[in-house]
């Protein structure tokens, strides 16, 4: 219909130089990824499509109705009614805006100002309903009003003979359109299509986004090397790994397809994209210690879920201090995968918590108080055609929602079977604002306790493969028992495997995970978000006793590393500040330490993280990302605040990787280190002390593994462990070829009902 448009200039913008009139040859126009034919197909200009067509509804001629009165208001006006600078920005002002109706000149009658009311209802069942009752209405309307309307343009343009000219083309317009749709046949809705696009293997199945525009999708796979973001277009086979995105999780994209927002190493990150080729290093935005979804907003805002046990915060793209705009209450385990709505203002989001708080929930950047909308299992995503997605019971499905209510309405219905799903609550879909939808189906990479030698030979395996999100095994001081964080039926607890035998050691309704063994094997110390952050517990009798509390102060913690003597624990503080810190705990032989007595061992404007205690308890190792890397370093363990404690002694460091390096543990005796590889390679170092200094020896390469988070700093803990007699325990993943992603083009609800 916008073809009416051609071959003139609207009012008041023959021949102008206005910075605001964008000929409609420019408009952004839709076009459909080549899913087909190998050719984009044009779908319409975006500024003169009807709502029910920009939500990929089937249309008849009151969209060619809603056209040509989008063309008479831009005629009239010298200005279109939905205007917007971008494709996405279009869409939105013609789904959800009206038109300047104060900007049609107050000569031109009132009869003509309401038949391009009725032109442009966006409800097609209160629109013009034919195009003769319009050719009617302005019958002669323009014979006696020309040349007022003419004075009203030509004070605009200083063009005085213009408004003749306009009224002249008004008139012909009505001429060509009439011709145009005189014949009128009903269109019929094209059919709805699905296609595949396989990936290579990949750690993160539902770590994929559309490009606004559908033309491009990323995706988190590995490839020949370490799982990082790749791009495809949709147009072509064309695949590009992006540099610098190592260890990436959660893509999401900018409004106008130029930058991607990802998660990796610690840290919120953005890169910026041309041509489907990233420009540059990718730049910190803020720190984000297991980030877990992000939206971009059309004003610059992006909201991310910086861990899964924390609250929503929000940021600036261009970065500065990120600031919450959500609070976890209590039986709350965090919020995750948040996405805008149109408005820019609002957001939906995942609440993970118990089976009658957890669910999608409606958000606000000003802080409003949330309203659930539904139980589910997944994030949801909302569609310009006015439908949610999620996943429920391993379906995708949708359901009508209106978000000036805010409420879901009519009946759900099924999309696809068997969607990957990440455990989490994160979104399992994509959309475009086009209206193409993507998933993926397939459980997430089944993982498998296995047992291997120094020399990388397999050993033997532990318990079945699992998918219940089977996190850093830590192996018991006997050697027999090992305990894991496993996810069933919604909640994550600490569990232990004995042999053939698991059973569960924490019952709580929270997020409990990172277990620690004391050295004498008679408790465990792990992280819980039950008291709303992610505080230090600690449990007697391995499931038989309380589950006590090692003080709370609302800060996340991780307990990485018990001294051989019992005294102290070290653990990660994460620190908006200082990003995330090591400290000690003393722990009085067999009693619960105090909070208060914690103590800072190191912090540094860096990522310090991962402290490892030597055998003799004189040294710790740890990762810090202080060379722009992260790196593996030694220091002489001096208590804080301990009598005679040498400054200089505690202040010194050895850095003992080399091209990197990850999860640091001590072999048994104290006289090797062990550590991952940026690409997931077991590395090992010999270690020789003498007096007060350290000697560290050559890198060596023990045996490459399949590490579930690969060697990157993925937030995800260490996956390793070593047995008393030295053999390594590694959390790999099985794998296997990567389920598709699939695309569907026209999606059709109303069809599927």
């Amino acid at each position: 219909a916008h073809e009416v448009g051609r071959g003139f200039s609207p009012a008041g913008h023959a021949g102008s130089k206005d910075p605001a009139y964008v000929p409609p040859s420019q408009a952004p126009t839709i076009t459909s990824p080549a899913l087909l034919t190998g050719a984009g197909m044009i779908l319409g200009t975006a500024a003169y499509m009807s709502p029910e067509q920009a939500r990929g509804k089937a249309v008849d001629k009151r969209a060619d109705i809603w056209a040509f009165g989008a063309v008479l208001f831009e005629m009239l006006t010298g200005h279109r009614p939905f205007a917007g600078d971008d494709v996405t920005d279009t869409i939105v002002s013609v789904v959800s805006k009206e038109p300047d109706w104060s900007a049609l000149p107050s000569a031109v009658p009132a009869h003509v100002s309401q038949i391009v009311r009725l032109c442009l209802r966006k409800d097609p069942k209160q629109r013009v309903g034919d195009i003769r009752d319009v050719r009617m209405a302005l019958d002669g309307a323009f014979e006696s009003t020309a040349p007022h309307v003419a004075a009203v343009v030509a004070g605009r343009t200083a063009r005085a003979g213009l408004g003749w000219t306009v009224a002249g083309v008004v008139g012909v317009a009505l001429v060509a359109t009439l011709i145009v749709w005189a014949p009128w046949q009903p269109t019929i809705a094209p059919p709805e299509t699905r296609v595949e696009i396989s990936t290579p293997a990949t750690d993160s199945p539902t770590s994929f986004a559309l490009s606004p525009d559908g033309r491009w999708i990323a995706f988190v796979a590995s490839g020949e090397g370490s799982s990082r973001l790749w791009l495809r277009s949709l147009a072509t086979t064309a695949t590009q790994p992006l540099r610098g995105t190592e260890g990436a999780t959660y893509p999401f994209w900018a409004p106008d397809g130029r930058s991607l927002g990802f998660f990796a190493a610690g840290a919120l990150k953005r890169i910026d994209i041309e041509g489907g080729i990233g420009l540059g290093i990718p730049r910190i935005l803020a720190p984000a210690l297991n980030g877990s979804g992000g939206t971009w907003g059309a004003d610059g805002t992006i909201v991310f879920a910086p861990a899964l046990t924390s609250a929503l915060m929000r940021v600036s793209a261009s970065g500065d201090a990120a600031t919450p705009v959500t609070t976890v209450g209590p039986l709350q385990q965090g919020h995750v995968s948040p996405s805008f709505l149109p408005d820019g203002h609002r957001f939906l989001f995942y609440m993970r918590g118990a089976p009658d708080t957890a669910g999608i929930y409606l958000g606000a950047l000003d802080g409003a108080r949330p309203v659930r909308l539904t139980s589910a299992d997944s994030a949801g995503l909302f569609l310009s055609s006015g439908w949610l997605l999620w996943a429920r019971a391993g379906t995708l499905v949708a359901q009508r929602f209106d978000p000036t209510m805010p409420a879901l309405t009519g009946e759900p219905v099924a999309v696809a079977d068997g969607i990957a799903d990440d455990g989490f609550g994160g979104s399992v879909v994509s959309v475009s604002a086009t209206g193409v939808v993507a998933y993926r189906t397939g459980g997430a990479n089944a993982r498998q306790l296995t047992w291997v030698a120094r020399s990388g030979m397999t050993l033997g395996t532990l318990g079945a493969p699992d998918t219940n999100n089977q996190l850093g095994p830590r192996v018991a001081p006997d050697g027999h028992r090992v305990a894991v964080a496993r996810t069933v039926q919604g909640n994550q607890d600490i569990w232990l495997l004995d042999g053939a035998r698991t059973s569960r050691v924490t019952f709580d309704v929270a997020f409990d995970w990172y277990p620690l063994w004391s050295p004498d094997g008679a408790r465990i110390v792990f992280r819980s978000n039950r008291t709303g952050g992610g505080d230090l517990f600690q449990t007697r009798g391995a499931g038989t006793g309380r589950e006590e509390p090692l003080g709370a102060t609302g800060e996340t913690k991780t307990a990485t590393s018990w001294s051989a003597d019992g005294r102290f624990v070290l653990y990660n503080n994460a620190d908006s500040k200082t990003s995330t810190d090591l400290w000690v705990l003393p722990m009085n032989g067999s009693s619960a330490g105090s909070e208060n007595r914690s103590a800072v061992l190191l912090r540094t404007p860096f990522r310090d993280a991962y402290g490892a205690f030597s055998p003799d308890g004189r040294w710790v190792a740890y990762m810090s990302n202080e060379s722009g890397r992260p790196e593996i370093y030694v220091r002489a363990f001096v208590m804080p605040g301990a009598a005679g404690g040498a400054t200089s002694e505690a202040a010194r460091q050895w850095q003992i990787s080399a091209e990197g390096g990850n999860y640091p543990l001590w072999r048994p005796g104290g006289r090797e280190l062990y550590y991952l590889s940026p690409a997931g390679e077991m590395m090992a170092v010999p270690v020789a002390v003498t007096g007060a200094t350290l000697e560290a020896g050559t890198p060596t390469l023990l045996f490459r593994t399949n590490i579930y988070g690969g060697g990157a700093d993925a937030q995800l803990g260490r996956q390793y462990d070593v047995s008393p007699d030295g053999r390594f325990l590694i959390n790999a993943v099985v794998q296997g070829d990567a389920e598709p992603i699939t695309l569907i083009q026209n999606w059709n609800p109303e069809a599927a009902k």
